[in-house]
């Protein structure tokens, strides 16, 4: 994604989009089953960041707003999965 941005390549973008929210379909569909351990709180949040990016995503494909915010929340979401204190 960050590349199609960077390229300012459409096309590409469109993809990187379409990957991206299969991703957090994926994982609304996988927090809202019962059997899922984590918090309510937690599945909570993922619901909503990956509405979110649903919505935003319809947003960005019809050129309305930028892809930066989705971007971002991939990244924030990245760091929080990288192990604390140990080299990776």
């Amino acid at each position: 994604m960050k590349k199609a941005i960077e390229s300012d390549d459409f096309p590409k973008l469109a993809e990187a989009l379409y990957e991206n929210n299969k991703l957090w379909t994926a994982l609304a569909i996988d927090v809202i089953d019962e059997n899922n351990l984590l918090p309510d709180e937690l599945r909570a949040r993922i619901v909503y960041l990956a509405d979110f990016t649903r919505i935003h995503t319809q947003k960005v494909l019809r050129k309305e707003d930028t892809a930066v915010p989705l971007l971002e929340i991939n990244a924030i979401i990245l760091g929080g999965l990288k192990p604390k204190g140990g080299s990776a």
